[in-house]
């Protein structure tokens, strides 16, 4: 009789299967692994995989919130809401010990204001507002944010659908923070961002770079993932990062408090954790590896774009946080007045 060696993996869920806890339920936006990865960590351990898609942070910490039963065994969300989630008690703490692979995580993304111990989670992906352009299209210089305003641009500008950053935007060119509590503040970026309306032709969160290359704009402020995608199809495209400052965000995973099982999504976390694994998983994501152990694995095709640049300094660089009632309050009335002005919903 031939004995099975079972994988390191699999022999960890071998109990929880005959128990019946051999499903893991990963609730995060859409496209955010490689379903090839998906598949392999079925294979290898048994568990399958169902993943469950939400479209704001703010929809899924309402489900969260409200989930008294435990229906989410891994979380991703972004870093600013992370906050809330950690000071309400809905993230269980890591045990290191349950990572072996903790270790190939790049220590600048570690130890962030929303988690500042490295108690709650685990860094996947991250990213800068960056501006693009097509200079085939555009015959100025452009260095930054206050350069989107030059009338040249004609109608011809795409920005993502995301307030606090394109208000953050307004801010920045008025060399102010994104975090700011003045209202008065807030306000007068909200005047200047009237005045960009004139040059708006989309505001869209998905697929922005398709419009890029197709030449419906020619001009955009993206996400990382849309700038990877858009250079690697258009290797003359000019990528801008903003003289006025870095706008960062991270992508945190983590365990909820209440998950029905932790186990899998240890295993699953600790399986993109290795280096190869991790470099393919970002590859697919088009954002910032923050293992730096996946580094070297990533293809050199991608590594400019998937790796964090030598010359961004830390200082420099700003995190979107949580702001007061009364601030938040006021950016939700100045970007819908913007689009409003901008002729867009």
């Amino acid at each position: 009789m031939l004995k099975k060696i079972l994988t390191p993996l699999a022999l960890a869920f071998l109990l929880a299967s005959c128990t019946g806890k051999s499903r893991l339920v990963i609730y995060t936006w859409s496209d955010m692994f490689p379903p090839e990865i998906l598949k392999e960590y079925e294979k290898e351990t048994g568990v399958k995989v169902r993943y469950v898609n939400f479209d704001t942070n703010e929809t899924m910490i309402a489900k969260l919130r409200a989930d008294k039963r435990g229906r989410y065994d891994l979380i991703i969300i972004d870093d600013y809401m992370m906050e809330n989630v950690v000071n309400e008690g809905l993230a269980g703490k890591i045990d290191r010990a349950r990572l072996s692979n903790y270790q190939n995580i790049n220590p600048l993304y570690r130890r962030q204001f929303y988690d500042p111990a490295d108690e709650y989670t685990v860094p996947y992906g991250a990213g800068v507002q960056t501006i693009v352009y097509d200079p085939q299209k555009i015959d100025f210089d452009i260095q930054g944010y206050h350069d989107l305003w030059n009338p040249a641009l004609g109608q011809r500008l795409g920005i993502i659908d995301n307030f606090r950053v394109v208000n953050g935007m307004a801010l920045k060119t008025l060399w102010q923070s994104y975090n700011t509590n003045n209202l008065q503040t807030i306000t007068e970026a909200g005047e200047l961002l009237k005045k960009l309306a004139p040059n708006i032709r989309l505001i869209r969160d998905d697929k922005l770079e398709d419009e890029l290359l197709s030449g419906e704009i020619h001009a955009a402020v993206m996400y990382t993932s849309q700038v990877t995608a858009a250079k690697m199809e258009r290797p003359d495209l000019e990528i801008v990062y903003p003289v006025e400052g870095l706008g960062f965000g991270i992508m945190p995973a983590f365990i909820p408090a209440n998950a029905p099982n932790p186990d899998a999504a240890y295993a699953f976390l600790n399986f993109i954790l290795d280096p190869e694994r991790g470099a393919r998983c970002f590859e697919y994501l088009g954002y910032y590896s923050t293992f730096s152990a996946s580094d070297p694995y990533i293809d050199e095709k991608y590594r400019e774009f998937l790796t964090i640049p030598d010359h961004f300094n830390k200082d420099e660089m700003e995190m979107i946080k949580n702001i007061s009632p009364e601030a938040e309050a006021l950016h939700n009335r100045v970007w819908t007045e913007f689009k409003s002005t901008a002729g867009k919903r």
